[in-house]
């Protein structure tokens, strides 16, 4: 009797056991008569198993400092940084252009060839290749026997106009005092006139070889050996762009020594079809890309009215600032003529688009930083795109270098993705 009693405690041990102890084999549990066992699941193994992506957070639960889905936080100080510009969406013009090539010139209202102006010997040239000079700046040195000669004709009327003039006004003062005859007094008067005249002439003599008036006043108290020099002077300010001359040259006065070229604006010169005339008047606005990534704004300042007989084409002159100096005479453009224009309530640069999943989107600025915005587009030209829905006027958005935010929201996207 105790031995059974014994057998039936053991057995109703054993049982509890396999109830409480899952890891009791499935064979046993069968032969004991016990329902199959149920796993239960760790709470962050329950958790990932409902998130499906290894988060352990449950479903519509966030990340404790997530940003939500399309949004990036950045500071002013990271803005500026990435020279992200932001712009405030508003109406522009969409314009169909005519695209022309042409070629880059000096501005020939602002180019000179500087002349030695007198035949003589080179003996000094003070400024290099590039060189910027300033007007009435000397350039070069010429000695010249033609120049003395001008000088010393101009000296020698002004003291024999002043003997003149000294010898009139004492006949003047003899002849009112009737101590001398009136013919005397006409004389000295007729030879004063005639050399105010020849001082006049050696005088505008000097100026055509090129002297001023302050040198002119000067000669008389110049060296002697300083009347054969000529001073070659810069009749613009500019740049050297020539200077075909070396020291010790001979030179006629019609030699050129210097050129200079005022280069802050330039023409571009472009042939313009017979098809495209239509479209082109003087006085229009034009948009010039130069080589490499130069751009720029102009005017046409002459328009042909008749064709070229070989290229059967009007010759067409833009006028084009160019204070930095970007645009090269001698290099070539594309002249870009609006023929046609359209207004749009909303229109961007393209820049300021960037496709992301087949979607074409912009960055609208927010007070953390940016968001991402699909967009609906509309019309456009090489410049900008209408924005049609999407991007209402008068908000905020980035215009330029917005391919730093796309970067930026793949590299959180793909974090995100962990």
């Amino acid at each position: 009797m105790k031995s059974v009693l014994i057998f039936l405690a053991g057995a109703v041990v054993g049982l509890g056991g396999a109830v409480l102890v899952p890891g009791v084999p499935a064979t046993l549990r069968s032969s004991l008569g016990l329902a199959p066992a149920v796993e239960v699941a760790a709470p962050a193994r329950a958790a990932e198993a409902a998130d499906g992506k290894g988060h352990a957070h449950r479903p519509g639960e966030e990340h404790g400092d997530e940003v939500p889905e399309g949004a990036l936080r950045m500071t002013e100080e990271q803005i500026a940084g990435a020279k992200i510009e932001v712009a405030e969406a508003g109406p522009g013009t969409i314009a169909r252009r005519v695209s022309l090539p042409g070629t880059v010139a000096a501005n020939a209202d602002r180019l000179a060839h500087v002349p030695a102006r007198v035949a003589g010997i080179v003996t000094a040239l003070n400024k290099r290749l590039g060189e910027t000079v300033a007007a009435g700046e000397v350039l070069a040195v010429v000695e010249s026997a033609e120049i003395a000669t001008a000088k010393g004709d101009y000296l020698a009327a002004l003291r024999t106009t002043e003997l003149a003039r000294v010898t009139f006004e004492r006949e003047q003062r003899l002849w009112q005092r009737k101590i001398s005859a009136e013919q005397d007094f006409l004389k000295a008067r007729t030879d004063w006139q005639e050399a105010q005249i020849r001082l006049d002439l050696a005088r505008q003599k000097l100026a055509a070889i090129g002297l001023g008036q302050a040198e002119i006043e000067s000669l008389p108290r110049q060296p002697i050996e300083a009347l054969r020099r000529q001073e070659v002077h810069a009749p613009i300010a500019g740049r050297i762009t020539a200077r075909p001359k070396m020291l010790g040259d001979a030179v006629s006065p019609d030699a050129e020594v210097y050129t200079l070229a005022d280069l802050s604006t330039v023409w571009v010169e472009m042939a313009v079809p017979p098809g495209d005339l239509t479209f082109v008047k003087e006085g229009m606005p034009v948009r010039i890309r130069g080589e490499g990534e130069v751009r720029g704004e102009g005017r046409i300042v002459f328009l042909s009215p008749v064709l070229d007989p070989e290229t059967r084409s009007a010759r067409a002159v833009v006028d084009v600032p160019n204070p930095e100096g970007a645009f090269r005479p001698g290099g070539f453009a594309t002249a870009e003529v609006a023929s046609e224009e359209q207004r749009a309530d909303v229109l961007v640069p393209r820049g300021a688009v960037q496709e992301i999943e087949g979607e074409s989107v912009v960055f609208v600025r927010t007070p953390e930083g940016f968001e991402k915005r699909e967009v609906v587009l509309g019309r456009g030209d090489q410049e900008g795109v209408e924005v049609v829905f999407g991007l209402d006027p008068g908000e905020r958005y980035a215009a330029a270098n917005t391919f730093v935010l796309k970067a930026e929201l793949g590299k959180s996207e793909a974090e995100h993705s962990h």
